[in-house]
């Protein structure tokens, strides 16, 4: 398992999905490095990114019955994972929904396969927890239970402004609130792990440091 987060990091990392230097965050943080998982667009890396998700919820234990991918990012995401879990043996139907609700055809704002039973919610990264505080009410109107999140990468920041942090992060608070886990393909303990083991590369080695730094900053 801790090989398949390094080789995640790595493929991240040559993609440039996952970037080093200063980036500002949406909670207004300088942030040494920065994951876009918008910028998984191509079928080759879609493809290798599905591989990751499908294996990391086998690995979990999870036991589920269908995806659920949030929109927007988590269409495509549910997507490609239920085609690799396919690939694996586990075929698996998904749903996602529509910003606004069709008021022609099928209607409504589900999309594919009719919610129920144990369903895992897909995205990247949770930030605010807004999309999959509306996914769960969503999963839970239909009749059906929310069992998990899974995620790319998970920050570990604590959440909150600078002079008044929280003691937990967003994933954990999210968790807390629903009562089911998060699952990551990654964390930043893995980034760093990474970061430590590439000392000798001088491109990633100069931002070792202020990734340190940052996780003693924010943290959890």
């Amino acid at each position: 398992m801790n090989n398949l987060r390094q080789q995640f990091i790595a493929f991240s990392v040559s993609t440039g999905v996952l970037r080093f230097g200063e980036f500002t965050t949406k909670a207004g943080r300088l942030s040494p490095y920065f994951f876009n998982a918008g910028l998984f667009h191509e079928g080759a890396t879609l493809g290798q990114l599905s591989q990751f998700y499908a294996q990391t919820l086998l690995d979990s234990g999870v036991e589920f019955d269908m995806l659920f991918g949030p929109a927007y990012k988590g269409i495509t995401l549910a997507s490609a994972t239920a085609v690799a879990l396919a690939g694996k043996g586990r075929d698996t139907s998904f749903a996602f929904n529509r910003k606004e609700a069709k008021d022609h055809g099928e209607g409504g704002t589900i999309v594919g396969a009719k919610l129920q039973g144990k369903v895992v919610i897909i995205d990247d990264v949770i930030s605010a927890g807004t999309s999959v505080r509306e996914s769960v009410q969503m999963i839970r109107a239909a009749g059906a239970e929310p069992c998990a999140v899974l995620i790319a990468l998970d920050r570990m920041e604590r959440s909150g402004k600078d002079d008044a942090l929280s003691a937990s992060s967003a994933v954990q608070e999210v968790s807390r609130e629903f009562g089911i886990p998060v699952i990551s393909i990654a964390n930043l303990d893995d980034l760093f792990t990474y970061l430590n083991a590439h000392s000798a590369d001088p491109q990633l080695a100069q931002y070792k440091e202020a990734v340190a730094a940052y996780r003693t900053r924010y943290g959890v």
